[in-house]
């Protein structure tokens, strides 16, 4: 019976101390401040069509990062369905 409390107790301190440490990191996230001006690299690599390189780079491991997942999903559910049996 007290194990039970104990646990129960253990599990109110960890979700008080994840409540706590989310907004600690939120309020560090307002304190950013807005950007008035443009950011020169980024007008410079627009301006250069390089901008499209960085997309294309970010979309295709994007995409590794996607059928990665699948893979692993399928292999994963093939498993549990071995066991199964």
């Amino acid at each position: 019976m007290l194990n039970k409390y104990l646990i129960t107790d253990y599990c109110m301190k960890y979700k008080l101390l994840s409540l706590l440490l989310g907004m600690l990191i939120s309020t560090n996230l307002f304190a950013q401040q807005t950007v008035t001006e443009e950011i020169p690299m980024a007008d410079q690599m627009r301006a250069d069509g390089k901008i499209w390189v960085v997309v294309a780079v970010i979309s295709v491991i994007f995409a590794g990062i996607i059928l990665f997942l699948i893979s692993m999903e399928r292999k994963v559910s093939k498993l549990e369905k071995q066991l199964k049996k």
